[in-house]
């Protein structure tokens, strides 16, 4: 008798912990990755990330205020939410990007701010901050050309070409 409540017992934990591990499973699936973005550890970043002649060119104070300019233009795009703590994904319609508005942006910017960089600096600069932004995985997929099927861009590209 004893024995068969142990083993009931038992596969009472069992049931109430796999239906608790799936509950759990199935809300962070649901739920967006936590991304934290660390202005200090973006601007070592993109520093280091930018050619040999941007970096002789651009300070870390001025890489920082750049990067800052960047992202309250990204939040102004509708990237960057306010509200992202456990908030489900629901991104209805994709938000695109084009990195030529984002340097034509930081063009305006850096001569508001006095900064003396040169275009080809701040196609580097957004470049690289794009990529930090790839490695802590706070960007999507890069959209696909509306203008070009499929089939024409290659393997990789979510076409029949993989």
């Amino acid at each position: 008798m004893s024995a068969a409540l142990l083993v009931a017992a038992a596969i009472g934990v069992f049931v109430i912990a796999a239906v608790t591990v799936g509950r759990e499973a199935r809300r962070l699936d649901a739920i967006a990755p936590r991304t934290v973005y660390q202005l200090d550890e973006a601007v070592v970043f993109v520093a280091d990330h930018l050619p040999a002649l941007s970096q002789a060119r651009v300070t870390h104070q001025e890489v920082e205020s750049l990067l800052v300019a960047h992202m309250r233009w990204l939040h102004a795009k509708g990237l960057q939410p306010s509200h992202i703590v456990d908030r489900p994904q629901d991104i209805d319609e994709p938000v695109v990007v084009e990195d030529t508005t984002a340097i034509g942006y930081l063009i305006g910017v850096a001569d508001e701010q006095s900064i003396a960089v040169d275009d080809a600096d701040l196609a580097n600069l957004t470049a690289a901050h794009l990529a930090y932004l790839d490695e802590i995985g706070a960007v999507g997929p890069e959209a696909a050309d509306p203008d070009v099927p499929p089939l024409m861009l290659g393997p990789g590209a979510g076409g029949s070409g993989e």
